[in-house]
């Protein structure tokens, strides 16, 4: 990778940014995290694992723009980090942000909400890091500003493979209210399959290296016995890449001070590796502009009203199901009345029950 990709090395030398697929950079920031000091150092550390991995079957068109300066204040760091992600998502170049600690997904969601894009957060993370009511912006805490957020432009969060034990019941109460997303790690391991489509609805994805368990990720002060394994978590990287509606990705908490062997950096490099892999193997079958290379399935429910309608693409075989608006919603939620489903959602309306991801998404359209 490291003779591939075109690096910025010394002053005057910046890579162009034409015709550029993939831009990864650091960001060492880690003031606000939460007892995980050390993840500042993360960047160099995963560069240096990744750069000694092998091109897979793609031909990489990546730069890699260096570090962003901490500023003088951490607001100066967020505010750095949102104008460059702007920059980059209004030239289609897909963001890699290697953290830095958690808060930083508050900076990344803001590079939307300055183009005034309504979008969709997905994190892997074992926690819903909405801290408590007042508290300042941290890495445990950075979920409840961006919800928060005035004029807000969050449509909806998933957290992938939360676990319960780290997780007080008021916060779960909370994130059923806001038909937000949530789905325990149990669940998530019984069926990796069913992970494509929860990040295939997102525009972002912000990943906490403490939702590896210990022996596989020990370099986070907060790792814990439980969690995915290196192979899960590089499973759910692929998906990522795959999705063509995502368009940012953040790997945060990797502390190198804590690290053992380099493993923990090595696991975040590879995890990259995936995520470019599933990057260049996506098949460009994005609704809502291609229903017609979509097979369109209308499934009739007794007591209900209204048709269930699916649509599976002919390249990838992927399913979504479409989700009624109203006239005075659809501009503004035009890109997320289509949901991504698995057939599964599909059988199951077949069987005359409405499937969670369609009423969760019917309950804020209307």
């Amino acid at each position: 990778m490291g003779d591939v990709v075109t690096a910025y090395l010394q002053p005057g030398d910046f890579p162009s940014l034409e015709k550029v697929d993939l831009a990864v950079f650091g960001v060492g920031e880690d003031r606000n995290s939460f007892f995980n000091n050390g993840s500042g150092l993360a960047p160099d550390t995963i560069r240096k694992e990744f750069y000694q991995l092998f091109q897979g079957n793609f031909n990489l068109n990546m730069v890699d723009l260096g570090n962003v300066l901490c500023g003088h204040t951490i607001s100066d760091t967020y505010f750095a980090l949102t104008s460059i992600l702007t920059e980059l998502l209004e030239r289609n170049i897909m963001p890699i942000i290697l953290g830095g600690s958690q808060d930083l997904t508050f900076a990344q969601y803001k590079a939307y909400e300055k183009l005034g894009r309504i979008i969709n957060i997905a994190a892997v993370d074992p926690q819903f890091d909405i801290g408590t009511s007042g508290e300042k912006l941290t890495s445990r805490s950075y979920m409840s500003h961006i919800i928060l957020q005035q004029p807000n432009y969050l449509f909806n969060y998933t957290n992938i493979g939360f676990q319960t034990y780290f997780v007080d019941q008021q916060a779960i109460n909370l994130m059923k209210n806001l038909y937000f997303d949530t789905y325990r790690i149990g669940m998530v391991r019984a069926n990796m399959e069913e992970v494509e489509p929860m990040v295939r609805n997102a525009d972002m994805i912000s990943v906490d290296i403490g939702c590896i368990r210990a022996s596989d990720a020990p370099g986070n002060a907060h790792a814990s016995p439980n969690g995915f394994y290196g192979e899960e978590i590089c499973q759910i990287m692929r998906y990522a890449g795959l999705s063509d509606k995502l368009t940012s990705l953040g790997i945060y908490e990797v502390n190198p001070r804590l690290d053992r062997h380099a493993q923990t950096v090595q696991l975040a490099a590879q995890m990259i590796w995936y995520f470019i892999d599933g990057f260049y193997s996506r098949k460009g079958d994005f609704p809502p502009d291609k229903k017609n290379d979509l097979v369109k399935y209308t499934v009739t429910m007794k007591d209900f009203k209204d048709e269930v309608i699916f649509y599976q693409s002919h390249k990838s075989e992927r399913w979504w199901m479409e989700v009624p608006i109203r006239s005075k919603h659809r501009e503004r939620y035009e890109r997320h009345h289509l949901v991504p489903c698995s057939y599964q959602d599909y059988q199951i309306a077949c069987q005359n029950t409405l499937p969670d991801r369609w009423w969760q998404t019917y309950q804020k359209l209307m």
